[in-house]
This record gives C-alpha cells, structure tokens and sequence, in this order.
C-alpha cells in the first residue's frame, strides 16, 4: 500500500482562517463593557467561565454577580477569579439588582433549566454549559420559554471548535467519501477520567442524567454537526457492571476509607489543593461530597454504554462510550460510497509512546497552557485503489484542541465572525444532542426503540437547520 503524506502549513489551513482568527484586543470603555452574571460556583463555572473569562476578556467584559446555594464556595470563587462583584443565593434577587445582559449557568446539570427558565423570563439571554438539560420534559419547557420570551440560548459546545474537529467537517465537505451511508465513533474515558463521573454527582441519574446525557451530548452534538442532519430513532443498551454496587468493599469518602491500600481509584482530595478549597472546605453548607466513593450503592448511571442512532438522510450510527479503558481517547470513521475517512486521537500505539493517564487529562482541562504542538490525523482512502492520504493536522493539546478559546471568541469577542462550518451552537443544536441521549436512556430502560419526534416539539430535518 502507498502512503502520500499531505500537510497542512498551519492550524488555520486546516480550520479555515476565519475559525482561527485570532482579533486584537481593542480597550473598551467600563461603560460599554457587557454585563455578565453567573450561576453556579462549581469548578467549571470559576474556571472556565469564570477566571478564564476575566483574564482573555476583562477588557470587554464585567461580572456584576455570582449565584451559588453555597456562600462558602461564592466568597472562594470572587478570590479565585479575581472579582469584586456582589454574590447571591437568591438568583431572581441577583438579576433585579444587577441587570446582566447574559447569565451563564454552570450548575449541576438536573437545575440547568431552572435558571435558563427564569433569565429568559426576566429578559437576559442565557449561555449554559452543556448539556442543555436531563429530560424531554425541561427540554421541552426550555424551547417554550425561548419561544415565549424572544431571548437567546448558546450552549458551550467546545469540541465543534477544536482544531482536529473542524478538519474534519472541512474534509468532509469536500464530500471526498460520497454519500455518507454510515458512522463509527467509539469514545474511550480512562480509568482516571472515567473514574472521576462516579465520584461526583454525576454518578446518580436524577443529578446528570447518565453519561449519556452529561458526558455523550458533547459527542452527539459532533455527530449532528459533522453529518449534517437530525436524529430520527435511536436504540441502545447499557448497564453497570463495573462501578458502584459492582465490588466487595467500600468508604463513606476516600478521606475516611479504610480500604486505600487495596482500592486502585483511591483519590487523595487533600492533595488538590485547589478541589480541597472549593468543596472540602465549604461541604458543611449544603454536604456536598466531592471524593464520594466510587463503589456507593446510590450509583446508578451506566458505565459500558452502546448506542444505534439512525438519522433523517438515513446515515446510520453506531456510537459507544466506555468508562474503564487504560488509555483515553477516539476513533471516529465515515463510511461512504465512494470512500472511508477516519481519524482517531491519543490511541497509543497510533502516538507510538506510553502516555500518562492523569497527566493526559490534567493537560486537556488546563485552560491556562497552550501545551505542545504536535499533529493529529486524518486518513482517507478511496474505493478500488491501494493509495490513500493521510492528512496531518497540527494542533495544539490542552483546552480541547484549542477549542476552548476559540468557542470564547466567538460568544465574548467576535461574535460576528464569518461563521461558513456553523461551529456555533444555539438552542436547537442543545436540544438535538441532549436529546439523543435521553432517548438512549429511555431505549435502555423500555427496551425499545425511541422515536426522536416523541420527545419534544422540534421536527427533525434531511439537513442541520432546514
């Protein structure tokens, strides 16, 4: 077999220069600086929506409040983010006193609609983390009140951003395959990350859904995105086999469990300074736990997860996410009639060394570190001939292929920046990704095939945005 070795001269070759622009910083007046409150006080919210924010975009934006039930954590996140701004536990108090013109929402995910909801209500637009929500009833309410109110949802999807993503959408809109007919996406959590869901609220269903919903709306929305249409049907199967009930021994907490000399998931809390901050110290307000053990019997999402998705111009889908793996990681391969393009990222024996589990994650959430530059692939191959390209793509490893700062350009800097792959995501791409994982959830518990037009009021379409 040949092998002809295309690369690309930049990031932005690959992306597209108006993806990757990078605007100059013009200073803006404090008069003309947009208003911005935030709900949720967690990791995420003062991290990545919150000291990330007012370090790349202080000069055009303010933080007029923080929202959280927990004062201990809000007096933390106004040192941690570097604000001075007034903190509330009552949100509606929040809004009337402070008059953001967004809110972003970065609390556990079953409440998200909650405070969607409300801003909409109130007449602030609304930014939240993914997933929009949990079930197709919130989803539902969520689409009403949008509709109701005229304000605006944007929901943060960061991997439609990245820089491997978006070479992919390029390709594939060269249409080098034909007519997509099928997709394989595998996505692989390591037994440090993966482990990681079940220790916190993610690990009961009534708080995120399952990973189908918290973890797999980011992975469905690509889907969406990358083939171009909507979800019409979905079947699926799952179970818990390995997490929760599924062992001999258990704590109370790794803080407080006997067992750390025999349990390979033992996280030392103590020893993150910034975690033992943010939830050891303040768990006496609201008792939320962060190093619960991973072997509770109140764990009841699914770890092994395998999910059929059929979509409105008849692509065919097989998806799975597994939550155990020894190395984390993707493949995703397009299947079409006239050829097969597929790319994968951190397969170890595809990177030819041995990576660091913990490290590995630790450097994709480092919003701070652009990290080291390196290339990703993307192979194609057509039918009936032995040549195939593989495409190189430079990228940058941390902050989710340098999506994160592109993702915030868009909302905070540039927002009206030449968007032609439609990286952008608004309400109705929340709702069409959440949704497919509602629908996997409700096909795993009713052993049947669910239906995308059963759940909520938006028809799905041949073609994203019809």
């Amino acid at each position: 077999m040949k092998r002809r070795d295309f690369l690309t001269t930049s990031a932005g070759a690959a992306v597209g220069a108006t993806v990757l622009s990078n605007p100059v910083h013009a200073a803006v007046s404090n008069a003309s600086k947009r208003r911005i409150a935030l709900v949720g006080t967690g990791v995420r919210g003062t991290s990545f929506w919150g000291k990330r924010i007012v370090e790349n975009y202080g000069d055009i934006t303010e933080f007029v409040g923080l929202c959280d039930i927990n004062p201990g954590r809000l007096e933390l996140a106004k040192k941690y983010m570097g604000v001075n701004c007034p903190v509330y536990t009552d949100f509606d108090k929040m809004i009337a006193e402070t008059k953001p013109e967004l809110v972003m929402v970065t609390t556990m995910d079953s409440t998200h609609h909650i405070y969607i909801i409300r801003a909409l209500e109130l007449g602030v637009d609304v930014l939240t983390e993914k997933p929009l929500t949990t079930d197709e009833v919130k989803a539902q309410a969520i689409i009403d009140a949008e509709k109701r109110t005229g304000r605006k949802v944007i929901v943060g999807f960061n991997y439609r951003y990245g820089t491997l993503f978006s070479a992919i959408k390029e390709q594939l809109a060269k249409k080098p395959t034909g007519q997509i007919t099928s997709v394989d996406f595998h996505w692989y959590l390591n037994t440090f990350h993966g482990a990681s869901y079940f220790r916190r609220w993610h690990g009961e269903r009534d708080k995120g859904g399952t990973l189908l919903v918290h973890k797999a709306t980011h992975h469905f929305d690509l889907l969406n995105w990358l083939i171009d249409s909507d979800p019409v049907e979905v079947v699926a199967y799952g179970d818990l086999e390995h997490y929760g009930k599924n062992n001999k021994f258990r704590g109370a907490n790794c803080r407080t469990c006997a067992y750390t000399d025999k349990c390979q998931y033992y996280w030392d809390i103590t020893k993150d300074e910034r975690s033992y901050q943010l939830y050891v110290e303040n768990e006496k307000y609201d008792g939320y736990i962060r190093d619960n053990c991973l072997w509770r019997n109140d764990v009841d999402i699914y770890d092994k997860m395998a999910v059929q998705i059929k979509y409105a111009n008849n692509v065919q889908v097989s998806y799975s996410l597994t939550t155990y793996s020894p190395y984390e990681g993707w493949r995703i391969t397009f299947n079409g009639k006239n050829g097969r393009l597929e790319s994968w990222e951190d397969i170890p024996w595809r990177r030819n060394e041995k990576v660091d589990q913990a490290a590995l994650h630790a450097a994709e959430m480092n919003q701070d570190a652009g990290g080291d530059v390196r290339y990703d692939e993307i192979f194609f191959q057509e039918n009936f001939t032995k040549d195939y390209e593989m495409i190189k793509v430079e990228s940058t490893k941390g902050g989710h292929g340098g999506g994160d700062n592109r993702l915030q350009d868009k909302i905070f800097r540039t927002p009206d920046m030449a968007d032609p792959y439609k990286h952008a995501a608004g309400l109705r791409d929340g709702v069409m990704s959440a949704i497919i994982g509602i629908a996997a959830r409700k096909s795993i518990e009713e052993k049947r095939p669910v239906k995308i037009e059963e759940l909520t009021s938006i028809v799905p379409h041949p073609t994203r945005g019809a």
